[in-house]
């Protein structure tokens, strides 16, 4: 039985309820998932190497820093995990063109190449989870999680120093 066969009958509030229930447990196992997933796709990537990896991409490089920030994670974990990624050869530390003191980290070669490989079995997987949907569903969905967490084309460029700063 679904969220919304459910909410039929009871009061409006008592269904919104069930709704945050149901987003809280659907979030958690899409979590759940999506840690699993990464770990099969490459032995020494965990879902959040694979995360930090792509966030270097994205950005063209960064600082651990800004890692740490933009994923709300402590500055020891991002440190552990880079070292990590060091070791395996993934990442680099550069001197920061704009502040000779600082460090930008960039994805080397083989960290490239281990992150195309990632990203498509990546969409292969959820390619596979999501063959059968329609297309309205699939643009309604993203549209959601979009939402959901926040998504500000704007707020991103003024995060990175852009355009839209001020």
């Amino acid at each position: 039985m679904t969220a919304v066969e459910r909410a039929e009958g009871i009061s409006a509030e008592r269904a919104e309820e069930e709704a945050v229930e149901v987003i809280h447990r659907e979030l958690t196992a899409f979590a759940r998932r999506a840690r699993a997933l990464a770990g099969r796709m490459h032995p020494q990537l965990s879902f959040v190497a694979y995360t930090l990896l792509s966030h270097l991409e994205e950005r063209d490089g960064c600082r651990a820093t800004d890692l740490a920030a933009h994923y709300a994670l402590d500055k020891s974990t991002v440190s552990r995990q880079v070292a990590a990624l060091e070791r395996c050869g993934l990442v680099r530390r550069e001197v920061d063109p704009g502040d000779h003191r600082g460090q930008v980290l960039d994805l080397t070669e083989k960290g490239t190449a281990v992150l195309a490989e990632v990203t498509e079995s990546r969409r292969a997987a959820f390619d596979a989870r999501l063959a059968d949907w329609p297309r309205a569903d699939l643009m309604a969905f993203a549209a959601f999680l979009e939402r959901y967490n926040g998504h500000d084309p704007q707020q991103e460029t003024r995060r990175d120093g852009g355009a839209g700063e001020g």
